[in-house]
């Protein structure tokens, strides 16, 4: 997944300009991003504080963590039920 160029203090800090009043056009244009982007970022950060975003960023990095973990033991349980189930 491709990292962002913005942290999350930086998407909470244009969110914050947008809060206060800016036009959305005009705060895409000054940080040269998408109105789809600010949207996006208003989806996911909107009403968190920098804290809440970087735990849930290490929760995030956690949970595909785990997830690849779980594949892998999958993985390997399915390699050895083939295995026991072929005839010798």
């Amino acid at each position: 997944m491709k990292r962002s160029r913005f942290t999350e203090e930086q998407i909470i800090g244009v969110l914050r300009e947008a809060e206060a009043g800016a036009k959305t056009a005009a705060l895409a244009r000054k940080h040269g991003i998408s109105e789809a982007t600010l949207y996006n970022w208003k989806a996911k950060y909107g009403g968190l504080e920098v804290s809440e975003a970087k735990r849930l960023r290490a929760l995030e990095d956690e949970n595909a963590k785990l997830k690849r973990l779980l594949a892998d033991a999958m993985l390997d349980n399915a390699g050895l039920k083939d295995l026991l189930s072929k005839k010798w």
